[in-house]
């Protein structure tokens, strides 16, 4: 088990240098990423989406490697860099891959690449408000080094925008951050305080953009030490603040500014059975959490889920709670990453489907509803944005759609249930895409599917279905008929 202050530890192992490293030796570290990239077809999964290209930036770490972000290099399918006062460009592949936080490190099949450069040392410490940093990459597809120079205005926990639902420390600065410098180092005194990985654009706020500070980035290369990427750990426990005095008297608490409430507890969480709804989080691994969900760490406030998620797999945490006027000691062991992704971004994975009948199935996520922009299903809706809040993934850990009708004389008449959600099949209830499969691939002379919300059942006879099979992949130019597979598109 790793102690609470591992990630201090992890800091102290960065490759520190007591001078500050000058702009030719950054030159020397610094590369330009082109990456030709395949999106995946999500309309017609079977075949491969558009072929587009990219370039980002990146630099030598440790270990002959390069750091740089998950979206300069997702759904890579070639990438090549480069190197200032270089002419040649190296061939390079994606070694681990962390879409939650935004970081990849890459490896270059020329050993010869790494002979001149030397991995850029990191700061031990998160750059203080009003500072300055500087920003170095390739921004707006530019072939020579950009240095763009700014103050750190804010230290706060953001949402990332490579995933749209994972929130980690993030750091704004002023510094120009545009296309091109993702991935980026951002130095202070000739040390690395950050990954530069996204901007703002906008009419409420202009010169603002973000990097990944050294915590995430050394808790992402201690990760990846044992050779995967086990991804960030989460509590799957809501809180809310004890700001008032007669709800903390009703609470039985005193009024000493600590202690949160917990307002809910995932099913199938590492917190399900552990803490329960009602109790009051009093520390954990014994710091105090304030009434307003933050806590002091390293010498600054920062907010409880921030603790929670420096957590590695197999890690615990012990918990002092209030329960119904008890004191008690709670332990939660971070045994497994939360598994229900349906509204994360989501890349390097092939769409999984299955196509019968004519009729093709899918699970519902966040690059599904983006394939179909004009589904105004409200059921649809529904499911899609309370999934994890109301807990419907007790019941459908997936939810399966109708999403596409191929047009083959078996299934005229059909079209009224496209974008229904498979309720069952032949009697059996679908909770999942391999649930489905399963049923289809059952024995039967007609196969009943029934759509929840609709009273009459889709109907496709057994022997018909067979006979238009051929037909129907002649027709649409269908490889295969189904990938149940989560895997590399």
């Amino acid at each position: 088990m790793r102690p609470f202050f591992s990630l201090l530890l992890v800091l102290a192992s960065f490759p520190l240098c007591a001078r500050a490293i000058s702009i030719p030796e950054i030159r020397k570290s610094l590369v330009r990423i082109s990456t030709t990239s395949q999106e995946p077809n999500y309309r017609v999964p079977w075949m491969p989406g558009n072929v587009s290209g990219g370039t980002g930036a990146g630099f030598v770490i440790k270990g002959k490697r390069i750091l740089t972000n998950a979206h300069v290099v997702s759904n890579a399918r070639f990438l090549s860099i480069e190197r200032e006062n270089d002419p040649k460009r190296y061939i390079a592949r994606v070694e681990h891959i962390a879409h939650d936080c935004d970081l990849a490190v890459l490896t270059v099949e020329d050993p010869k690449f790494f002979e001149k450069a030397a991995p850029l040392p990191f700061g031990d410490k998160i750059p203080r408000i009003e500072s300055s940093v500087s920003v170095y990459g390739y921004p707006i597809g530019g072939n020579r080094l950009s240095v763009t120079t700014g103050v750190v205005s804010r230290v706060d926990f953001q949402t990332y925008s490579h995933s749209l639902v994972d929130s980690h420390l993030a750091i704004q600065t002023n510094a120009a951050i545009n296309p091109g410098n993702s991935g980026g180092p951002v130095l202070q005194e000739g040390k690395v305080v950050g990954v530069a990985f996204q901007g703002y654009s906008g009419d409420v706020a202009q010169n603002v953009g973000y990097m990944i500070p050294t915590p995430v980035i050394a808790r992402f290369l201690k990760d990846i030490e044992d050779g995967r990427y086990d991804h960030y750990m989460e509590l799957g426990a809501g809180t809310f603040p004890l700001l008032n005095p007669a709800q903390r008297r009703a609470l039985g608490l005193e009024d000493d500014g600590v202690g949160v409430l917990v307002s809910t507890v995932s099913s199938g969480s590492v917190s399900d059975g552990v803490l329960e709804r009602g109790d009051v989080i009093l520390s954990i691994d014994g710091k105090a959490v304030e009434s307003d969900g933050f806590m002091h760490l390293d010498g600054e406030r920062v907010q409880m889920p921030e603790i929670v998620e420096r957590k590695f797999k197999g890690d615990t945490a012990v918990f002092k709670i209030l329960r119904k006027g008890q004191t008690l000691e709670k332990t939660v062991r971070f045994d497994k990453a939360w598994p229900y992704q349906i509204q994360a971004n989501q890349y390097d994975i092939a769409p999984r489907y299955v196509l019968f009948g004519g009729l093709l199935f899918q699970p519902l996520s966040r690059d599904f509803l983006e394939s179909y922009p004009n589904n105004d299903d409200l059921r649809l809706r529904y499911f899609y944005n309370f999934f994890i809040t109301d807990e419907l993934y007790k019941e459908r850990p997936e939810i399966v759609v109708l999403s596409a009708i191929l047009p083959d004389p078996i299934n005229t008449y059909l079209g009224d249930f496209r974008g229904g959600i498979v309720d069952e099949i032949n009697g059996k209830k679908i909770k999942t895409l391999n649930d489905l499969a399963n049923a289809l691939a059952e024995p039967a002379r007609d196969y009943i599917i029934r759509i929840l919300g609709e009273g009459r059942p889709i109907v496709l006879e057994s022997a018909a279905v067979e006979a238009a099979r051929e037909r129907i992949k002649a027709r649409y130019n269908v490889r295969t008929e189904q990938n149940l597979v989560e895997k590399a598109s």
